[in-house]
This record gives C-alpha cells, structure tokens and sequence, in this order.
C-alpha cells in the first residue's frame, strides 16, 4: 500500500498534465501529495523526513510554478531534490553516521566499507539524475521533461535500487557464518 501511495502523486501529475497542461498538472500533485501526507500519517502515524522535505520544497516550487504561470520552478525542484538528497547522503558518510546504515543496518549487517560504498553510489546517482534533470528540463520539449521526470527516473531508480539490492546480497553474512560467529 505504501509503495503505491509514493507514485499516485506521479501518476496524478502525468495525467492532469496530458488533459490539461503544466500549471493544471502542478497544482494537481501539490493537492495529491498534501493528500498523500495526510493518508500516509492516518495509516502509519508517521511521515518520513525525506518525504516532508520533498513535500515543503513541492509546495514552494509548485506554488511558484502556478503563481508565476512558469515552468521552470517545477523543474528546478526535480534537480533540487536530487542534489539534497545527494548532498545529505554525503554528509551524513563524513560525519560518520551514514544515512544508509540508519534506515537499512537494523536489518542488514554489513561491514562499514560496503555502507560506505552504497553511499557513495547513490549520492553519485542522484547527482547524475540532477545533473540529467537539468539538461532534459532546459534542452528538450515540455513533454519530453514530463515523460522523463514521471517514468524515466523512476525506472532509472528502480532499477539502480535492485542493482543496490544485488551488491547488497553479494556482502552479506551467509547463514552457515552466522552460525559459526554464534558458537
């Protein structure tokens, strides 16, 4: 269920934005995700930090969009988002306290070298999709920049997360050692 409350704002977008346009469709998935929010705290009693921080810079960005009747600012939240999540991802590696450990390491046990690696990884990927974002936003057609925000990234995401689950299962412990550490 969770999965799928993630992309309905997506789909809500992509939807509204092949009937009715750009603006139409940026109001749409500031109004889906605030519904998104609330579903997501009335179901679970809580709302990810990474999911909040992508809602406030959506208000913002998508507010500017329709205020201004201006594209740009809807982009640019793509690459923005990117780049926090890239440079959050860092910062937590150099201090130390590695966001992916956090979410995963209650989970997976695995040596720091490899937390360190999965990372980096990812802060290079969203570099890359921030970085993709910008040229495909400012260098391509409006539709072009919609059909690659909606499913390109997605899919490049999705696909980058079952790479990241493969290294994963190639690094950890494997039962027969676990059992071994036991005794």
């Amino acid at each position: 269920m969770k999965q799928l409350l993630d992309f309905l704002p997506l789909l809500v977008f992509f939807a509204v934005y092949k009937f009715y346009g750009i603006i139409p469709a940026t109001g749409a998935i500031v109004v889906a995700s605030a519904v998104q929010t609330g579903l997501m705290y009335a179901l679970y009693r809580k709302v990810e930090k990474m999911h909040l921080v992508t809602f406030g810079l959506l208000v913002v960005f998508g507010g500017l969009t329709v205020a201004f009747n201006d594209d740009a600012f809807i982009k640019w939240k793509v690459t923005i988002v990117y780049g926090l999540f890239a440079a959050a991802l860092l910062i937590s590696q150099w201090m130390g306290k590695p966001v992916m450990k956090a979410m995963l390491g209650k989970e997976i046990t695995l040596p720091e070298i490899i937390w360190a690696r999965i990372g980096y990884a990812w802060a290079a990927f969203f570099t890359f999709c921030a970085g993709l974002n910008l040229y495909v936003a400012f260098t391509m057609s409006q539709d072009t920049w919609v059909i690659f925000k909606v499913f390109y990234l997605m899919g490049m995401t999705f696909a980058f997360l079952i790479l990241t689950i493969v290294y994963l299962y190639r690094h950890m412990p494997k039962e027969d050692e676990q059992e071994q550490d036991k005794q």
